[in-house]
């Protein structure tokens, strides 16, 4: 943008004239000996003006040239700007949406939890049969993991939001084996 800017610049200085001021200097003798002398000396300054009468309206043209280009990367840069503040708005409500169903999933996980303790109590005082063990299971199984791709979603959103505000992270100073990848490894 600044270097649009310059040019709308140097595009208005075609409509100025052309300012050339010269000097030369020197010696001049017929013999050597007297070369260096004060009368062997000689000097002249001159100047010129330069104006273009009639172009065509080629100069307008390129000024209009240079207005647009650096109109257009005004509204690039602007773009570019309210792009970014649009990613941080959207990652910052993702994050704070995506806690809240956490907290909802964790409470569901918690309850599905109580219901298999409780048919597995039913079941081994003969109450029920195992289908409903199994039905308890397979709800609190779900649960689960619904509650850890809410948990992946809230990393990834985590991520990107880094991402928005500038932020990055050299690979190398990631762990080899992240601590999440142990525990599932081990199978704790």
């Amino acid at each position: 943008m600044a270097s649009a800017n310059a040019e709308v610049g140097l595009a208005r200085t075609a409509y100025y004239p052309l300012v050339n001021i010269m000097g030369t200097g020197g010696f001049e003798s017929g013999s050597i000996t007297t070369l260096l002398q004060g009368p062997s000396a000689m000097w002249s300054v001159g100047g010129s003006l330069v104006q273009t009468l009639f172009d065509g309206g080629r100069r307008h043209a390129l000024n209009d040239e240079a207005r647009a280009t650096y109109d257009s990367e005004v509204a690039s840069y602007r773009e570019t700007v309210l792009t970014g503040f649009q990613q941080v708005e959207d990652n910052l409500a993702a994050l704070r949406i995506l806690e809240q169903e956490a907290s909802v999933q964790a409470s569901a996980v918690q309850a599905a939890q109580r219901s298999l303790n409780l048919s597995n109590t039913r079941y081994d005082g003969g109450v029920t049969s195992y289908l409903e063990v199994i039905t308890a299971q397979n709800a609190a199984l779900t649960d689960e993991v619904t509650a850890v791709n809410i948990l992946g979603r809230r990393m990834a959103s985590a991520v990107l939001l880094i991402q928005a505000i500038g932020g990055g992270w050299d690979r190398l100073n990631l762990p080899d084996r992240p601590e999440c990848c142990g525990k599932l490894a081990s199978g704790e």
